[in-house]
């Protein structure tokens, strides 16, 4: 697997010869190497998850592609007359087995309504098992070999982020959603990740935007 950060929630997944953008969101600040994707899955409507504005561009430079997304998403988009599959049930794209987890986004704030949120584990033979939450901690993906998980959010807490890193036990941890965060203060959650997190779980910081490999076991 490889793996690259582009910026607040977005990643770009290469598995199994497949390329598996997501999240473009309004925070990742260039798509450009986002090409040749398979499918792009959107977790969720927020801006900083799915940028409304330069999606048909991402699209257009991307003709072969599939969209995926949780069902207000897709409400969305249809609106905007970009038709994208609901996400409610595992597709096979390529070599890999894309399968949603959860339907409901976290508690912002009482007086906030509750959106849709579809979170995304990604399977293929010989490849490490990924997960990728959206805008939620609640939800279990099952054993999994690499955790995307927020660093920062308005709907988390420090405690409870160290708290999830505790219950995945994933091996390797990938910060994401950090975008909020200036440096200083980002270094401060990446600490508390490290200090408190799972013992067992590796902290692979991939801010820089740099791909990684990362292997199965």
């Amino acid at each position: 697997m490889q793996l690259t950060h582009l910026g607040h929630s977005c990643v770009l997944v290469e598995m199994a010869d497949t390329r598996i953008l997501i999240d473009p969101g309004g925070f990742t600040p260039d798509l450009t190497p986002a090409r040749e994707i398979d499918v792009i899955i959107v977790t969720h409507q927020h801006p900083d998850h799915l940028d409304r504005d330069r999606l048909p561009g991402l699209l257009a430079a991307n003709p072969q592609v599939r969209l995926l997304a949780d069902p207000q998403s897709g409400a969305l988009l249809r609106q905007d007359g970009i038709e994208a599959s609901t996400f409610a049930a595992p597709e096979r794209i390529g070599g890999v087995t894309c399968t949603p987890i959860g339907t409901e986004h976290a508690l912002i704030n009482a007086a906030l309504p509750i959106i849709a949120n579809v979170g995304v584990r990604l399977d293929a033979e010989g490849e490490p098992a990924l997960y990728h939450p959206g805008d939620t901690l609640a939800e279990d993906p099952g054993p999994i070999e690499v955790l995307l998980f927020p660093l920062n959010a308005p709907w988390q807490a420090s405690r409870e982020m160290t708290a999830f890193l505790q219950r995945m036990q994933a091996p390797t941890a990938v910060p994401i959603h950090d975008g909020l965060l200036r440096p200083n203060g980002r270094e401060i959650y990446l600490g508390q990740a490290r200090t408190l997190g799972h013992p067992d779980t590796q902290i692979l910081d991939l801010a820089d935007g740099a791909p990684r490999t990362l292997s199965a076991g």
